[in-house]
């Protein structure tokens, strides 16, 4: 039940409370600082500072564990962010690298065609290397172009690499050994059963440029005869003989290498050239396949590059 006395009991308190408070501050703003409220005031604050240092040292773990929480999930946060920006900025990198790497071996590819001796008319295709042979002997490649794209059995492909000086240059990968419609598997020079028809330059020395078991950077021009002595740093291109009915599969022409060392025999009769070859292939990406054979007046001829 409503009691209106205990309502207007309670209103008069809170009146008679009100004014007091009026009352005291106006005193307190109006008497000096050494007066009675000001000094109770002290006196109160002296009183109570003891529970509130011992307040302030009993509740001090508290906010540190608050802070602490706090500060760890900041930083957390923070972490998240810097291994995204790490992982963006990592990504971003690959792609640069992968870029100038892509142009590096164009540019290699494109100064290759235009060495003079290199085959004309042989349309090339170009191709992305799209898996690698599993073993440590650089063997094989597989590539994204295949038989609808022109690709046939046993047509040259070419890849670059940039040498000592820091120029592109490029040279002979290997041959077209499997075709899909969409993909094609290239058997490299330095794969076991890889034979190619040379030719050393400017002397015009020929032989058979063969792998060397384990070694990818180094192939062997062997049975040379020791009559045209080869000296270190010349070239070796294709020869791309034909013998009756026998004709080579790489037209003549293209680069294959350099010497780096000759081996005589003891009646220096014959001659072991070792050739470094110009295409890098542990890290071919690109390659041209040569999808049309030149004119048979045009491979007769042979420049050195």
């Amino acid at each position: 039940m409503y009691d209106r006395k205990a309502v207007r009991r309670r209103r008069a308190a809170l009146a008679v409370f009100v004014a007091l408070s009026i009352a005291i501050l106006t005193a307190y703003f109006g008497e000096s600082g050494g007066g009675f409220f000001h000094a109770l005031q002290r006196g109160a604050q002296e009183a109570f500072a003891p529970i509130e240092s011992g307040a302030t040292r009993a509740l001090k773990p508290v906010r540190d564990f608050f802070g602490w929480a706090g500060d760890t999930i900041d930083a957390k946060d923070q972490n998240k962010e810097l291994k995204e920006e790490v992982e963006r900025l990592r990504s971003e990198l690959a792609d640069a690298q992968t870029s100038r790497r892509d142009a590096r071996q164009l540019r290699g590819l494109v100064g290759l065609h235009r060495q003079e001796g290199f085959p004309r008319g042989t349309r090339p295709v170009a191709a992305r290397v799209i898996a690698r042979s599993p073993t440590v002997w650089f063997s094989s490649l597989k590539i994204d172009k295949g038989s609808g794209d022109g690709i046939r059995l046993n047509q040259p492909v070419i890849a670059a690499a940039t040498n000592t000086s820091g120029s592109a240059v490029g040279g002979l990968a290997g041959k077209i050994t499997r075709v899909t419609g969409g993909t094609a598997e290239v058997t490299l020079i330095t794969d076991e059963s890889s034979g190619v028809a040379a030719q050393v330059m400017p002397a015009g020395a020929s032989g058979v440029v063969k792998p060397e078991v384990g070694n990818p950077r180094d192939l062997l021009l062997d049975f040379v005869e020791g009559g045209r002595r080869v000296t270190e740093g010349t070239i070796v291109v294709t020869s791309g003989f034909k013998a009756s009915r026998v004709e080579s599969l790489f037209p003549r022409g293209i680069p294959i290498g350099e010497v780096t060392k000759v081996d005589l025999d003891e009646v220096e009769l014959y001659q072991r050239v070792h050739i470094r070859p110009y295409a890098d292939l542990r890290r071919i990406d690109i390659v041209q396949v040569l999808t049309r054979k030149p004119p048979a007046t045009q491979t007769a001829e042979v420049v050195a590059p």
